[in-house]
């Protein structure tokens, strides 16, 4: 058997054996990185794992060949969304052969598809005579902020040689996706003071200080749509904003003291999101905290944290990064994405970046996710251009 069929035939098994991993955000990933690297190392290929403060979590770099400038940076993220209360009809982590191809269980598509075929694919890298390298490049926790590749920036700008092309496998069915939104997420607390209902005059009300914010904010979200920065390549072509959960108060005859709400925008790579968060901050501090303080006290405040940030991906038309994307991908054309990848931080330290993986972004997150083996097989195809590029 050739060493391409050897990684053919490896694909299965390897997802196999990650989906199996519960790597939950919420949870631990060392098992499954613990994996990754014992394989690599069985295939004499160094690898560096890059921790979270707390030492639960890491991400893995490697490289398989010269550390030279022009590889190719492949990216996946390790982590996948919960499972509870979904309907699944089958074990989440465990991989189900269904009808018409289709491999079932959680992270098949999201992004863990992509992941087992450049595992399959490293023996082939490792055994060619490679004259630019492949580097691999697996995150924790993509899905709950990019936290993970935030961490890893440093130690690619230290021992990563600038690459011609950086794919981050998130499902495309294989098309090359060349720009995406970025993204915002905040948390807006706010804390009055608690008094009777009936004397309502007595107490600054922290659900309905909520409230105005929310005003606020959707009176960005409208001025965005009707006179924002517009992008016809998206399907919203605008700057969208969404208010998430929202908790506060206790009882109803109570004014309450207390709420926080999560909102996030995502923004057109036209849009400054950074001036939208500064405008929220300055009513804040400027025209919003002022009364409170003078309704309630010093006590009285409502503040705001950004506790994510996903950068734009930007198109570069005609660069020679998409050139060689699409020819990797065997397509002609490139497309956009809705959803957020790891993609801008790439391109945030100057490493030319696309979004293509096999499987489809309508069966992540949800129950029976699955991807199918025709997709794992044009990711094959995906994998054996490159190493024709890497070793010519």
């Amino acid at each position: 058997m050739s060493d391409l069929s050897k990684a053919h035939a490896a694909i299965l098994p390897l997802l196999e054996r990650l989906v199996g991993f519960d790597t939950t955000s919420r949870n631990s990933n060392l098992a499954l990185i613990d994996y990754i690297q014992s394989y690599l190392n069985g295939l004499g290929i160094k690898s560096s794992l890059i921790r979270n403060e707390a030492g639960d979590k890491a991400n893995l770099f490697a490289t398989i060949g010269p550390n030279v400038a022009g590889g190719v940076v492949l990216s996946g993220h390790t982590d996948v969304v919960p499972v509870d209360g979904q309907p699944w009809t089958t074990d989440p982590f465990k991989l189900h052969h269904g009808e018409d191809g289709k491999l079932h269980a959680r992270g098949t598509a999201d992004m863990k598809g992509f992941i087992a075929v450049c595992l399959a694919y490293a023996p082939v890298f490792k055994a060619a005579n490679l004259k630019r390298p492949v580097h691999f490049a697996f995150t924790y926790d993509e899905e709950v902020g990019c936290l993970g590749i935030q961490a890893m920036l440093p130690h690619l700008r230290a021992h990563c040689a600038t690459p011609r092309l950086v794919v981050v496998g998130e499902p495309t069915n294989m098309q090359v996706a060349a720009a995406h939104k970025g993204q915002f997420v905040s948390r807006t607390r706010i804390r009055g003071r608690e008094a009777h209902s009936s004397r309502p005059e007595d107490g600054v009300n922290a659900v309905v200080t909520a409230s105005e914010l929310i005003g606020v904010i959707m009176g960005y979200a409208r001025r965005e749509r009707e006179r924002g920065p517009q992008d016809a390549m998206f399907d919203t072509p605008y700057t969208s904003f969404n208010v998430g959960p929202i908790s506060g108060g206790s009882v109803f005859n109570t004014v309450p003291g207390d709420c926080e709400f999560d909102w996030e925008f995502r923004p057109v790579p036209a849009c400054d999101g950074q001036k939208i968060i500064d405008e929220y901050a300055a009513y804040l501090r400027d025209e919003l905290n002022p009364r409170l303080r003078a309704a309630g006290g010093d006590g009285c405040f409502a503040e705001n944290e950004v506790w994510a940030y996903l950068p734009p991906l930007v198109a570069t038309p005609g660069s020679d990064a998409e050139t060689l994307a699409k020819m990797l991908a065997n397509r002609n054309d490139t497309t956009v994405v809705g959803f957020g990848t790891e993609g801008g931080h790439f391109q945030s330290i100057d490493f030319p970046t696309v979004v293509c993986g096999p499987g489809d972004i309508a069966q992540a997150h949800k129950p029976g996710e699955f991807i199918t083996e025709s997709q794992l097989e044009a990711c094959a195809g995906f994998m054996k251009r490159l190493l024709d590029v890497l070793s010519s």
